[in-house]
């Protein structure tokens, strides 16, 4: 049986790497390629039904992609647009929870409000990788872009925490505001509490004793697994433990990880990200037949009418209250009279950017399958085709429409931004002039070309002339875009004519392998440095 299993997951890893190199080729976001190819796959009738336990669903996806999210999370970013994040991470699930809420058990026979604060919990969540892998490549504000993925990170917390108090009142059939509010303050408090504490062992063991890759990288696999489940051992948010955890190995990273530590845990987290992330949104695909086969008292029709309008609520809820809040807060600038057309253009790409996705699916899957006296519970494969339609319809009418719109509205860059290659020439600039004056300071009497020290500083103070030139040309040029394509296409040809160098010495098998590959690497670097920009 488990050898079964073990096929079958290893063969739907293998599908979405084939989907993935399909979506490449069509050119179309990963996530709505998986969804639709999971879909299509569902339908042959050799394929097995897919079941997942409930109870390992949030222990397996949940605890890695949070810590994904947060260790990829920038801290600056985060803080300086905390407003509009806090806002819509917390604001925006509370008022599509409570909406739904209210919604669905008006609309839906036998629905009650408990029911509907849980289907509100599991679908009021955006997801910031099908965002992020829609608006790739994309002309989207850098603004607009924090706002999401920070935006992400909260509302996932914020979600999970409204769907298990949901879940908690419907398997117990009570519900007291009061103590709620106090259950969610404790929670949270202590699930931040735990993080932070495992956050700061496991960040002394990394700095102190973890001095190579082979170990320090696990060890960030192994952390949020240990951060989820000590925090629901006490009952608290594993969660947000995960997350304050995340975020504060994130931003200590630099203090025990060098270049070479950095760049493989960099590698497998994203490695593990996107296995995760493709493995669940097939999974939307595969399980959609499997639902609508167990609807039982509801028919197709129905069922497809209610998740329609409940998904026209929650996209026109978001866009409406994005720019409410953006109304009443001002986040895009204390002053209001710079709030021109370009945010109002941004205020409607942020909510229309709101496509749901992991976090929904795996919280609908963990709807559990039985109450606490042996019953079914009620009405679980509506709420999960509910979900299902949500996830499906967003991310591909949304997901495809979301680049045509952004071209469309022709969004610019705020002037106060700077733009990335800029931003390299400054800091290479500002790097090698402060190693040049360190040079000068420590070495006053190596200064001769012929000494050691001299050929380092004659080498630096020709650096900073071609990149002081470089900007300076970069200024005053008048065809400053074609000449930066023109001088990446001829880097990057120049970078394919080395690596076929690299490799007819290999098959001459004139130097040694270890030498061959480290050669190639550097040629990785350099050529993922020039296609990144």
């Amino acid at each position: 049986m488990i050898h079964e299993q073990l096929l079958l997951v290893i063969a739907l890893f293998f599908l979405m790497a084939m989907l993935y190199l399909l979506s490449q080729r069509f050119n179309i976001s990963y996530p709505i390629f998986l969804v639709m190819g999971g879909l299509a796959i569902s339908f042959i009738p050799a394929i097995p039904n897919i079941i997942i336990n409930p109870d390992l669903v949030f222990l397996i996806f949940l605890p890695p992609l949070l810590f994904e999210a947060a260790w990829h999370t920038s801290w600056n970013n985060f803080w300086k647009w905390k407003r509009p994040i806090l806002l819509m991470g917390f604001g925006l699930v509370f008022c599509t929870s409570l909406a739904i809420a209210y919604l669905s058990a008006s609309i839906i026979p036998g629905f009650t409000l408990a029911l509907g604060f849980l289907l509100g919990g599991i679908i009021s969540p955006p997801d910031a990788v099908a965002a992020t892998s829609v608006l790739k490549g994309m002309d989207m504000p850098r603004r607009g872009m924090a706002i999401l993925e920070g935006e992400s990170l909260v509302n996932d917390a914020a979600s999970l925490t409204v769907f298990r108090f949901a879940l908690a009142a419907v398997l117990t059939g009570e519900f007291v505001f009061q103590k709620a509010a106090t259950d969610f303050l404790v929670l949270a408090v202590m699930g931040v509490f735990i993080g932070l504490v495992i956050g700061h062992i496991l960040y002394l063991v990394l700095r102190f004793w973890a001095k190579s890759s082979s170990i320090t990288t696990p060890i960030t696999l192994i952390a949020p697994y240990l951060m989820y489940i000590i925090a629901e051992e006490f009952h608290w948010s594993g969660v947000l433990s995960v997350v304050s955890g995340g975020l504060l190995l994130s931003y200590r990273s630099k203090d025990y990880l060098n270049y070479h530590t950095r760049m493989q845990t960099k590698e497998v987290w994203e490695t593990v990200g996107f296995l995760l992330n493709g493995f669940v949104f097939i999974l939307i695909g595969l399980e959609l037949p499997v639902i609508v086969g167990g609807l039982g008292d509801y028919s197709i029709s129905e069922a497809i009418w209610y998740s329609l309008i409940i998904c026209a609520v929650i996209i026109v809820i978001r866009i409406a209250l994005v720019y409410l809040m953006d109304a009443i807060s001002g986040w895009f600038g204390a002053d209001t009279s710079v709030r021109d057309k370009n945010a109002r253009k941004l205020d409607f790409i942020i909510g229309w950017a709101g496509m749901r996705g992991v976090v929904s699916l795996a919280s609908a899957l963990a709807v559990p399958l039985v109450m606490n006296n042996g019953e079914a519970f009620p009405h679980r494969n509506l709420i999960l085709f509910i979900t299902f339609v949500v996830i499906l319809v967003t991310l591909v009418i949304q997901g495809l429409t979301l680049p045509l719109i952004l071209r469309t509205m022709k969004m610019k860059e705020e002037e106060d931004v700077i733009p990335p290659e800029d931003q390299i020439d400054a800091i290479r600039l500002q790097l090698t002039r402060e190693a040049l004056a360190y040079l000068r300071n420590k070495y006053p009497d190596e200064q001769d070309p012929r000494d050691a020290i001299g050929h380092i500083r004659e080498l630096m103070e020709r650096k900073i002339n071609l990149i002081e030139q470089d900007i300076q040309e970069q200024a005053d040029s008048e065809t400053m875009a074609s000449q930066k394509v023109r001088h990446k296409e001829v880097m990057l040809e120049l970078v394919g004519l080395r690596r076929n160098g690299l490799q007819k010495l290999r098959e001459a098998k004139a130097y040694d392998d270890e030498v061959l590959r480290d050669m190639e690497y550097n040629l990785d670097l350099e050529e993922a440095r020039l296609s990144r920009y």
